[in-house]
């Protein structure tokens, strides 16, 4: 019986859900030899890795995603949350203005943003990008939380407190 890169792809989230990383690494290198260009497979792939804690690999798997399939959304986001987990702040902000180059009304694209300039102490640049991801929907928890931080960091009392009492609205 030929083995399917779809099966495998199911079964590996399957293995991964439970813990089984190597298992499901496995299955996934297994569904890309048969299909290589398979965006899907590289970003499971690289979910997994960031799992199981390999970092390195999964920026490289979710970059590999990104090359195949430029136009997914939910590529960059992850690739931009990725290099902020691994301190690259940099790296985060380029994922990230490309992402508001072609999606300027994802309002995550501009949480990351903060993020990245939160950490790198940029903290005025922070607080437009997160009032700007707020500004687009107020209901983004994320965001709100990092807008107050950033104010706190800011001395800016009004509005950490502004933020503290909107998210008590959830």
């Amino acid at each position: 019986m030929r083995e399917r890169p779809d099966k495998l792809n199911n079964q590996a989230i399957i293995l991964a859900s439970g813990g089984e990383y190597n298992e499901a690494i496995a299955c996934f290198k297994r569904a890309i030899i048969i299909e290589r260009n398979n965006y899907l497979l590289w970003y499971n792939l690289g979910i997994t890795y960031r799992d199981s804690g390999d970092l390195a690999n999964a920026r490289a798997s979710l970059e590999k995603a990104h090359q195949i399939a430029p136009d997914r959304q939910d590529v960059l986001e992850t690739l931009s949350t990725m290099c902020i987990q691994q301190e690259d702040y940099e790296g985060s902000l380029l994922y990230s203005q490309e992402g508001l180059d072609n999606w300027p009304e994802n309002p995550a694209f501009w949480n990351l943003t903060g993020v990245a300039f939160f950490n790198m102490e940029k903290y005025e640049l922070a607080s437009e990008s997160f009032e700007h991801a707020i500004s687009i929907n107020p209901y983004y928890a994320d965001a709100l939380y990092n807008l107050r931080d950033t104010y706190t960091q800011l001395n800016n009392k009004n509005g950490a407190d502004e933020c503290t009492k909107r998210l008590k609205d959830f």
